[in-house]
Parts: structure tokens; C-alpha cells; sequence
């Protein structure tokens, strides 16, 4: 039953998929990771301080870098809701289990220690098929950035699972891991929207707050942070191998939140493709779980890493 706490933490990350959506209305992407990272930083301060845990880290440069991905993967991710539709966006950067498990076989072969797995190769193709199927049906030119964006931060965000693991092998515990994140997030969002005109030319522009504005960047904000601890309890508490597979309702509650309220068309292929998609991360996150070993004292705290 604690396993179902995915089901939980994956509605909640389609609710921030439908905040990021509409409020990309109304603020630029740097300004929606911005305040994101605001949110999450008072969130989790509050939550440190009432249960007494210890800001200090003796792994600053591991948080840095863990930091540096999940901000560029989110950034990514963001920017691509702002374009997609919401279930491919979804979708496309939810074969994050399948970039990993791909490049933790990379790793153990160039090594010697992992030999070829055919189920690996053929998931992984797959993964590829079901991505053509879904993209083919709707897709439109100016939808070519916007989805390879949405798949680079889905390998982002493989790396960033490796690195909050290591962390999680550290014995950090999971809830600086957040706060720190959420820091990096704030000051990416901040130097973002400052330097901005350096590339794109445009001048910074901070939009100005409207009630509805507000209510959706807290929405973005609280709804990505109490996932991520819904998330993390499933992962220590339920079995790995179903909290995994539970995580890929969120394509499936994205896809009804585009129907609702965007009333996304998609065809039979493009469900096909999402099926697809679907079979294969499981298949990959299998693979993964089999042949990663965990020593006796490490955390599982991989759930952070997928906050996209």
C-alpha cells in the first residue's frame, strides 16, 4: 500500500504540468523557475527547522552539480510544456528511466561488467518508436525545437538520478537534497531573467502579479514540492520496482488534463506511441532494478531526481 503513494505524487506533478502550462501565459520560463525555486526553498526550510535536521552539507560540490542538471532539466522541461501539448511533453521527458538505464549499461560494459542485454536493446528501441508515433500524427514545424528540448531534459534529468543516488550513498539525506536544489532553481531563475537580454536581445522584463498569476506559481511551486516528498516516502517505503512503474500514470493524468483543458486531440497512433513509451520505461526501470546493487547503507532516494 505505501507503494501508492506514487499514484499520489504523480497527480501532483501533473497538476505542476498544468500550472507551468498556463502560467507560461503570463512569466517567461526563467521567471516560472524562479519562483518555483522561492517556493520550494520557504517550503522546505519551514519543514527543516520543525524537524530539527542540520543545514550544513560536507558535500557542497556533489550538491552543486546535482544542482546544476536538475535546474538545466527542469529549465528544459518547462520551456517545453510552454510549447507542447502537455501529454507529449510529458511523455517525452518521462524516458528518463530509459536514458538511465542505457547509460548505466554503457558504463558496466565499457568496464567489462555488464554484457550485452538484448531486452535492454530492444526497450530502448522502442522507446524511440513510440516517440516517432507520437510526434508524427500532430507534428507541426515549429514543434521540432520544442520536443528535442523536452527529450534533452529527459537525459538531464538520468544524470541528475545518478548524482542524487550518489548523494543518497553519501548518506545525505533526502531532505537537503531538496533544499538545495530548490536554492539552485531560485538563483538559475534569478540570473536567468538578468542576463537573458545578453542572448535573446529582449530586455528583462519582470511581469507584473495578477491574483491568477500568483495562484498558479503557487501551484507550481507547492504542488512539485509536497510531490517530491510523496514521492520519496513511496520509494523508502513501497517496493522500488511498482513505485517505478507507478510513476508513468502522470503521462496518463496529463494526457486527461490536455483533453480538459486544452482539448488536445490525439490520435490512435500517437496513443499507441504513449503505450509504447509507457511498456518500455518499465521494462527499462526492470532492467535497472536487477542489476543495480545497493550497499547496505544507502538511502533510496532516487525518487528526488525525477522532479524533472
Amino acid at each position: 500500500m505505501q507503494s501508492l503513494w506514487m499514484l499520489f505524487a504523480s497527480f501532483l506533478f501533473s497538476i505542476m504540468g498544468v500550472c507551468v502550462k498556463l502560467a507560461s501565459n503570463h512569466y517567461s520560463t526563467a521567471e516560472i523557475v524562479m519562483y518555483r525555486g522561492m517556493v520550494g526553498v520557504g517550503f522546505m526550510f519551514s519543514f527543516i527547522r520543525l524537524r530539527r535536521g542540520i543545514f550544513r552539507t560536507a558535500f557542497p560540490l556533489q550538491h552543486l552539480w546535482r544542482g546544476a542538471v536538475g535546474v538545466a532539466s527542469l529549465w528544459l522541461w518547462f520551456y517545453a510544456i510552454g510549447k507542447l501539448p502537455l501529454a507529449p511533453a510529458m511523455t517525452l521527458n518521462y524516458m528518463s528511466p530509459v536514458w538511465l538505464a542505457l547509460i548505466l549499461f554503457a558504463g558496466g560494459w565499457l568496464r567489462g561488467r555488464t554484457r550485452f542485454e538484448w531486452g535492454l536493446a530492444v526497450a530502448v528501441t522502442a522507446s524511440f518508436i513510440g516517440v516517432t508515433m507520437l510526434l508524427r500524427p500532430s507534428f507541426q514545424a515549429d514543434q521540432l525545437q520544442p520536443s528535442i528540448i523536452a527529450l534533452m531534459s529527459g537525459m538531464l534529468s538520468a544524470l541528475a538520478y545518478l548524482q542524487v543516488r550518489r548523494l543518497g550513498q553519501l548518506g545525505e539525506p533526502e531532505y537537503r537534497v531538496v533544499f538545495y536544489f530548490s536554492i539552485m532553481g531560485l538563483v538559475a531563475g534569478v540570473l536567468g531573467s538578468l542576463f537573458n537580454p545578453m542572448f535573446s536581445g529582449v530586455p528583462t522584463v519582470w511581469h507584473a502579479h495578477t491574483p491568477q498569476g500568483v495562484a498558479l506559481l503557487l501551484g507550481v511551486g507547492v504542488s512539485a514540492t509536497v510531490a517530491q516528498i510523496a514521492m520519496t516516502r513511496a520509494y523508502r517505503l513501497g517496493k522500488t520496482l511498482v513505485v517505478a512503474n507507478l510513476q508513468y500514470t502522470g503521462i496518463v493524468f496529463s494526457s486527461l488534463w490536455g483533453i480538459l483543458f486544452w482539448r488536445d486531440a490525439l490520435g490512435w497512433l500517437s496513443w499507441a506511441g504513449i503505450g509504447i513509451i509507457l511498456i518500455s520505461g518499465s521494462a527499462a526501470t526492470f532492467y535497472n532494478t536487477r542489476n543495480v546493487k545497493r550497499s547496505p547503507l544507502e538511502t533510496p532516494v532516487d525518487a528526488i531526481a525525477n522532479e524533472v
